[in-house]
This record gives structure tokens, C-alpha cells and sequence, in this order.
């Protein structure tokens, strides 16, 4: 096939084929930006995540839907990207598809970093452990997550925290080394993580941290607004 031979071709990764299909996840559309960095953000605002990946994409573009363009990726076995400026080529030896851009003022994407506040609790997630809390979520269809003390201890718990005598699941993930009193909640729905093991930071101030002991990715989820913490 003929391609624009001037601009060169590309192949993505299965570790960035992995972050699209999260990050699709989170937001079914996105704004990637030159170099190797891809943020998105969820249509509300309350989920941002960041990956740097092995790539380094040459210009900006946006895909209204992300999932679609995955889609058509699929297609092909081990092909090749040339991004021109209104549309990606993705093809073989035998077949192309141009996947054509959206316009960047359309889409839902992070304006500026995330500044974390000061983080209050600290603590490592396993993936096994994590891996139990949603299924636990989804057996007994509990939509909240809550890191709270346990005297001396950090319990992750799936719960309804708009029912006091709803049905609970809890593991505990680290030691409350400050002796601190907290609930901290999250929406299990926002819990969108590509298995691995994180370094999970929680401040006071509305916002949780997973940070991937595993590869270069970030996760931001927002508290809920009962979530409460004492020194």
C-alpha cells in the first residue's frame, strides 16, 4: 500500500493498547498529546489518570471514540500507526483503515496536573487484595469503598454507606501507624485500575492517590464528601 512516506510510521505497544482500553474505561474519549504521556480524565471529573508509555506520539490528536478506534486496531495483526493531521492510518501489508481525528474542543480532557495535597494515610494495595474487594463489591452489590481505621490497622471495605446495616467486606491493607481516626470513601464504579500492586496516598483534603509499584501510571480518585479524618 502507499502511505505519506515522509512521515514516519509507528507501532503501539501492548502495554499502551492495555492504558487505551483502561483509560476507555474511564472516558470513552481522549486527547493525546506529542511525546509519551496520556492522561484522561471521567466526564465528571472525579477520575484522572496518567501513564507514560513506551511510545512517543508525534502530534497532538483526539479520538471521540476511543473504544471504536481500539475496535478497528483489533482488526489488524501487528500493525503500523502514521499519524497525519487529520486522521491516523493503521494498516499491514495487506489492508488500511484512516481512523480520522475529532476536534480537541470537543472532548473531556485534564486542563493542568493534579497538585496532591499533603497525604495523611499511606499504605500498599495488593492486587490480590484488591481483586477480592470487587468481586466482593459486585457479589453482594455494594457501591462503596471506604478506607477507615481499625485502632491500629487500615481496612479497605466494600459497603453502602447510605445503609447502616448493609452487608461489608473488609481486608485489612496496612498499619494506622498516626493512630488517626478516618473513614475515607470512594465509589466502587470509580475503582478502574489495570491489575497490579499501588502505593496508595489519601489526603484529607478530597482526593486519593494510586501510584503503580509496576509501571509508570497514576490514578487520582475523588473522595466523597462523608469522609472524614482526626489526627
Amino acid at each position: 500500500m502507499s502511505v505519506a512516506s515522509e512521515i514516519k510510521s509507528m507501532k503501539l505497544s501492548k502495554e499502551t493498547i492495555e492504558v487505551l482500553k483502561n483509560f476507555a474505561s474511564i472516558n470513552s474519549n481522549i486527547l493525546v498529546n506529542p511525546g509519551d504521556t496520556l492522561t484522561t480524565v471521567s466526564p465528571v471529573k472525579n477520575v484522572l489518570a496518567e501513564a507514560t508509555v513506551p511510545e512517543s506520539f508525534p502530534i497532538q490528536f483526539g479520538l471521540w471514540d476511543l473504544n471504536k478506534f481500539l475496535g478497528v486496531v483489533s482488526l489488524f495483526q501487528d500493525p503500523e500507526f502514521v499519524f497525519d493531521d487529520k486522521f491516523v492510518t493503521i494498516y499491514n501489508k495487506n489492508s488500511s483503515v484512516k481512523f480520522f481525528y475529532s476536534e480537541p474542543k470537543l472532548l473531556t480532557a485534564p486542563s493542568k496536573k493534579i497538585q496532591m495535597p499533603e497525604v495523611v494515610i499511606n499504605f500498599e494495595l495488593k492486587q490480590k487484595d484488591f481483586s477480592e474487594l470487587m468481586k466482593a463489591a459486585a457479589v453482594l452489590q455494594l457501591p462503596d469503598i471506604c478506607v477507615r481505621s481499625n485502632e491500629d490497622k487500615i481496612e479497605m471495605v466494600v459497603l453502602d454507606k447510605k445503609d447502616t446495616t448493609s452487608n461489608s467486606y473488609s481486608i485489612v491493607v496496612g498499619d494506622n501507624t498516626n493512630n488517626a481516626s478516618f473513614e475515607m470513601y470512594m465509589k466502587a464504579e470509580n475503582m478502574k485500575l489495570i491489575p497490579g500492586d499501588y502505593d496508595v496516598g489519601i489526603s484529607e483534603k478530597v482526593v486519593s492517590r494510586f501510584v503503580s509499584k509496576n509501571r509508570y501510571l497514576t490514578y487520582w480518585i475523588a473522595l466523597e464528601t462523608e469522609s472524614s479524618y482526626e489526627a
